[in-house]
Protein backbone atom coordinates (compact mmCIF):
# COMPACT_ATOMS: atom_id res chain seq x y z
CA UNK A 1 0.00 0.00 0.00
CA UNK A 2 1.10 3.53 -0.77
CA UNK A 3 1.02 6.42 1.68
CA UNK A 4 1.51 10.16 1.89
CA UNK A 5 2.12 12.27 5.01
CA UNK A 6 0.80 15.83 5.07
CA UNK A 7 1.74 18.45 7.63
CA UNK A 8 3.41 21.82 7.96
CA UNK A 9 7.11 22.64 7.79
CA UNK A 10 7.07 23.02 11.58
CA UNK A 11 6.43 19.25 11.84
CA UNK A 12 9.11 18.18 9.37
CA UNK A 13 10.93 15.92 11.86
CA UNK A 14 7.70 14.13 12.78
CA UNK A 15 6.80 13.71 9.10
CA UNK A 16 10.18 12.12 8.42
CA UNK A 17 9.86 9.85 11.48
CA UNK A 18 6.36 8.67 10.51
CA UNK A 19 7.41 8.14 6.89
CA UNK A 20 10.42 6.04 7.89
CA UNK A 21 8.30 3.92 10.24
CA UNK A 22 5.72 3.22 7.51
CA UNK A 23 8.46 2.36 5.01
CA UNK A 24 9.98 -0.01 7.58
CA UNK A 25 6.59 -1.75 7.72
CA UNK A 26 6.55 -2.26 3.94
CA UNK A 27 4.42 0.70 2.86
CA UNK A 28 5.48 2.72 -0.20
CA UNK A 29 5.96 6.48 0.13
CA UNK A 30 4.47 8.32 -2.85
CA UNK A 31 6.42 11.54 -2.32
CA UNK A 32 8.72 13.01 0.33
CA UNK A 33 8.03 16.73 0.31
CA UNK A 34 10.38 17.19 3.28
CA UNK A 35 13.33 17.01 0.89
CA UNK A 36 12.27 20.31 -0.69
CA UNK A 37 13.67 23.68 0.24
CA UNK A 38 11.17 26.50 0.63
CA UNK A 39 10.07 27.73 -2.79
CA UNK A 40 11.49 31.05 -3.93
CA UNK A 41 9.55 31.47 -7.18
CA UNK A 42 6.05 30.84 -8.46
CA UNK A 43 7.49 28.25 -10.84
CA UNK A 44 8.96 26.32 -7.91
CA UNK A 45 5.62 26.54 -6.10
CA UNK A 46 3.84 25.14 -9.15
CA UNK A 47 6.32 22.28 -9.52
CA UNK A 48 6.04 21.34 -5.84
CA UNK A 49 2.27 21.64 -5.91
CA UNK A 50 2.03 19.34 -8.91
CA UNK A 51 4.25 16.71 -7.28
CA UNK A 52 2.28 16.85 -4.03
CA UNK A 53 -1.07 16.70 -5.82
CA UNK A 54 0.06 13.70 -7.88
CA UNK A 55 1.36 11.97 -4.73
CA UNK A 56 -1.98 12.37 -2.96
CA UNK A 57 -3.88 11.11 -6.02
CA UNK A 58 -1.50 8.13 -6.31
CA UNK A 59 -1.70 7.12 -2.65
CA UNK A 60 -3.90 4.56 -0.92
CA UNK A 61 -4.02 6.48 2.34
CA UNK A 62 -2.93 9.81 3.72
CA UNK A 63 -1.86 10.75 7.22
CA UNK A 64 -2.35 14.38 8.23
CA UNK A 65 -0.30 15.44 11.23
CA UNK A 66 -1.69 18.40 13.13
CA UNK A 67 -0.94 21.19 13.47
CA UNK A 68 -0.89 21.45 9.71
CA UNK A 69 -0.54 24.29 7.26
CA UNK A 70 -2.77 25.49 4.46
CA UNK A 71 -1.15 23.17 1.92
CA UNK A 72 -1.89 20.17 4.12
CA UNK A 73 -5.54 21.12 4.25
CA UNK A 74 -5.65 21.32 0.47
CA UNK A 75 -4.07 17.85 0.35
CA UNK A 76 -6.74 16.70 2.79
CA UNK A 77 -9.36 18.07 0.39
CA UNK A 78 -7.80 16.29 -2.58
CA UNK A 79 -7.75 13.04 -0.60
CA UNK A 80 -11.41 13.48 0.36
CA UNK A 81 -12.35 14.18 -3.25
CA UNK A 82 -10.44 11.11 -4.41
CA UNK A 83 -12.07 8.83 -1.82
CA UNK A 84 -8.79 8.07 -0.05
CA UNK A 85 -8.57 6.72 3.48
CA UNK A 86 -7.50 9.55 5.78
CA UNK A 87 -5.91 9.34 9.21
CA UNK A 88 -5.90 12.64 11.07
CA UNK A 89 -3.42 12.78 13.93
CA UNK A 90 -4.22 15.26 16.67
CA UNK A 91 -1.68 15.02 19.50
CA UNK A 92 -3.67 17.29 21.82
CA UNK A 93 -7.14 16.35 20.59
CA UNK A 94 -7.55 19.92 19.27
CA UNK A 95 -9.93 18.54 16.64
CA UNK A 96 -12.46 18.21 19.45
CA UNK A 97 -12.23 21.92 20.28
CA UNK A 98 -15.41 23.16 18.61
CA UNK A 99 -14.11 26.72 18.20
CA UNK A 100 -10.93 25.55 16.43
CA UNK A 101 -11.94 22.44 14.48
CA UNK A 102 -12.80 22.04 10.80
CA UNK A 103 -15.99 20.53 9.47
CA UNK A 104 -13.91 18.23 7.27
CA UNK A 105 -12.18 16.63 10.26
CA UNK A 106 -15.48 15.05 11.24
CA UNK A 107 -16.45 13.37 7.98
CA UNK A 108 -16.78 9.57 8.09
CA UNK A 109 -13.81 9.14 5.72
CA UNK A 110 -11.53 10.74 8.31
CA UNK A 111 -10.32 8.58 11.15
CA UNK A 112 -9.15 10.70 14.06
CA UNK A 113 -6.11 9.41 15.93
CA UNK A 114 -4.89 10.60 19.33
CA UNK A 115 -1.98 9.66 21.55
CA UNK A 116 1.65 9.24 20.64
CA UNK A 117 3.15 9.05 17.16
CA UNK A 118 4.03 5.41 17.81
CA UNK A 119 0.38 4.70 18.67
CA UNK A 120 -0.67 6.39 15.42
CA UNK A 121 1.68 4.16 13.43
CA UNK A 122 0.41 1.06 15.23
CA UNK A 123 -3.26 1.95 14.67
CA UNK A 124 -2.78 2.61 10.95
CA UNK A 125 -0.67 -0.51 10.45
CA UNK A 126 -3.17 -2.77 12.24
CA UNK A 127 -6.13 -1.31 10.33
CA UNK A 128 -4.45 -1.62 6.93
CA UNK A 129 -2.48 -4.82 7.30
CA UNK A 130 -4.73 -6.64 9.74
Amino acid sequence: MKFYVASGFNNIDQVRFVSEKFKDKGFIHTYDWTQNERALTFEELEEMGQKEKNAVIDTDFIVVLLPAGKGSHIELGIALGQGKKIYLYSPNEEVNNFAETSTFYHLPEVEKCFGTIDELIDVVTIKLKG
